[in-house]
């Protein structure tokens, strides 16, 4: 979910908090080493994940300690809307909707991994492992939030799409396997139906945790996990420029984001990313610290995906705003033939993928970048719906011309400048006649309701985010969509016509080790490290590629963090 958050509004001042000192003996490091600090258990990072599994550890009488490497608290998800998207929640079982499991695993394991899936097989066609966490999602999530809403460590409401209050629908609603399209989708209470949402999840997790004294410790980064020969018993970490060790007597648990700003790891193991929505600090520190300590790594090329405006992402890799929900009815995407290649009106993670298939006709990508056609109409209805501005002078990578062979030639222009960035990406020579004729055969599709090529506007998901993000701007001299299909209307006969060049970005990478259902990091032969666990975007995703609706990310996230912790706080002292 798109957001301008304002960290200010719950940062609170972070001095260091004395946790005590102790002498210890460690087969790894040598005898009498010296810890700077003793806790029972560490939660690295401070968003949604760190901040449950601290919680969830200090509810089971646990001592608690956290550190984050930024200067300032609650990570990518206080950047975000702070939506959580949780099975069979209270709300639901309020309204006497049964949001059955056998049905709610089958919707994961059908989105989450299509390759894989296979009805017939007890497990879904999943291994045992894999399987389990799957399983542990669904048991764990609900439990979750009641317990935190207990401790008033967190307070949701219902999410509602404002301009046709109904619950929002999954991501793949339209599947025969999601029984419960609608309505599994949270909201914070405070902050709802603004960008305030993360920043206010993830300091009232943080006033929580400072209410019960939990030292909470920002500029500190971990550079190594310690173990001995049975478990890991802490970390070290980098401090003002200085080496301290942290000693966790019961557990350590990562949630420190995933790695779409570390460039290299990008290249290794991700289609692209031009850009990513992400805090600078994702750049991936837990996997290079998880294969220290010999980390099974799950599926690394997972991601949250979302388009990016590719100029801005160019100039600033941490983008303010992915191209989520593309606004407009008189709106589409081609590629560099000048043929669609998508529908546009989907989600952003599915939408996005659309970016990588290979053409091994021709050697190449070639929707690698999508330019996004637009006319007079859709701007001025639905100006302020990124990435439509609401003054056309304020947005330096819009593309004007009269004519759409005068927006055709910019969009040359433009990727003549950035093209030893993009992979010398050009225009195909029969680029301008495609595109013409790609344009009238979709207006003839907006006349008569129906998409033939990609079935836009079909599902519910297509309509009911198209009103939330296509809302119309107070003053615009366009009429209603008089047409069938809302999300489609037919292109002006005459300009001005518009463009943006698109990429594909991500709101984070989502690959990283493998986990076990109590969040464990597993380590070779799929045994779990005692002592070392992970949650939210450091792992490999619980839920495979599937973004199962609005709140995808932070859902697990916090349901895995709270596992973690619980988990942790659970165990024998080293």
């Amino acid at each position: 979910m798109r957001t301008t958050f304002d960290r200010r509004n719950f940062l609170t001042t972070t001095a260091l908090a004395a946790a005590g000192t102790a002498t210890a003996s460690c087969s790894k490091l040598g005898d009498n080493v010296k810890w700077d600090y003793e806790t029972d258990v560490l939660c690295v990072g401070s968003g949604a994940a760190a901040g449950a599994a601290a919680v969830a550890a200090v509810d089971k009488g646990a001592k608690v300690m956290m550190v984050e490497k930024m200067p300032i608290l609650g990570g990518t998800t206080g950047k975000s809307g702070g939506v959580a998207w949780i099975f069979n929640h209270f709300i639901l079982r309020q309204r006497g909707i049964e949001d059955r499991r056998d049905d709610a695993l089958r919707y994961a394991v059908r989105y989450g991994f299509p390759r894989q899936y296979d009805p017939e097989s007890p497990t879904l066609g999943l291994d045992e492992a894999r399987f389990k966490v799957v399983e542990a999602f669904y048991d764990n999530g609900s439990r979750m939030i009641d317990r935190l809403q207990e401790l008033d460590a967190v307070k949701f409401k219902e999410f509602r799409l404002f301009q046709v209050d109904k619950p929002a629908p999954d991501y793949a609603d339209h599947l025969p396997e999601d029984k419960v399209p609608t309505g599994r989708t949270l909201e914070p209470a405070i902050g709802s139906g603004s960008s305030q949402g993360g920043g206010s999840l993830a300091s009232r997790l943080e006033k929580w945790l400072r209410g019960k004294n939990v030292p909470i410790q920002t500029e500190t980064r971990v550079t190594r996990i310690l173990r001995n020969d049975e478990r890991v018993i802490g970390v070290e970490a980098e401090q003002g420029g200085k080496l301290i060790r942290i000693k966790a007597n019961r557990g350590v648990v990562f949630g420190t984001g995933g790695y779409s700003h570390n460039v290299d790891l990008c290249n290794l193991h991700q289609p692209f990313v031009y850009g990513s929505c992400s805090l600078p600090g994702s750049t991936g520190d837990f996997i290079e610290l998880a294969q220290d300590v010999g980390a099974k790594m799950g599926s690394m090329g997972l991601a949250w995906r979302s388009q990016v405006l590719l100029e801005e992402a160019l100039a600033n890799r941490a983008i303010g705003l992915g191209a989520f929900v593309l606004p407009g009815d008189s709106m589409i995407l081609v590629n560099k033939y000048g043929r669609r290649c998508v529908n546009e009106k989907r989600d952003y993670n599915d939408r996005t993928q659309a970016h990588f298939p290979y053409d091994p006709t021709h050697e190449e990508y070639p929707n690698h970048l999508m330019f996004m056609l637009f006319d007079e109409r859709s701007i001025d209805a639905f100006g302020g719906a990124f990435p439509f501005p609401v003054n056309k002078a304020e947005q330096p990578y819009l593309i004007e011309g009269a004519t759409w062979e005068a927006v055709f030639t910019g969009i040359a222009d433009r990727l003549a400048k950035v093209s030893g960035k993009t992979g010398g990406v050009k225009l195909a020579p029969d680029f301008v006649v495609n595109a013409k004729a790609t344009i009238s055969r979709f207006s003839q599709f907006a006349k008569a309701g129906v998409d033939p090529e990609f079935e836009r506007g079909k599902a519910l998901y297509d309509r009911e985010w198209h009103l939330l993000f296509s809302s119309r701007r107070e003053g615009t001299k366009q009429p209603e969509n008089p047409y069938p299909n809302l999300t489609m209307h037919p292109f002006a006969e005459t300009g001005p016509f518009y463009a943006f060049i698109l990429g594909p970005g991500t709101l984070d990478t989502a690959g990283g080790p493998q986990i076990n259902e109590h969040a464990q990091i597993l380590g070779r032969g799929g045994k779990a490290i005692t002592g070392l666990y992970g949650a939210g975007n450091c792992i490999s995703a619980p839920t495979g590629q599937a973004y199962l609706g609005a709140g995808g990310t932070i859902g697990p996230a916090l349901t895995f963090g709270f596992i973690a912790g619980g988990h942790a706080a659970s165990q024998v002292e080293a």
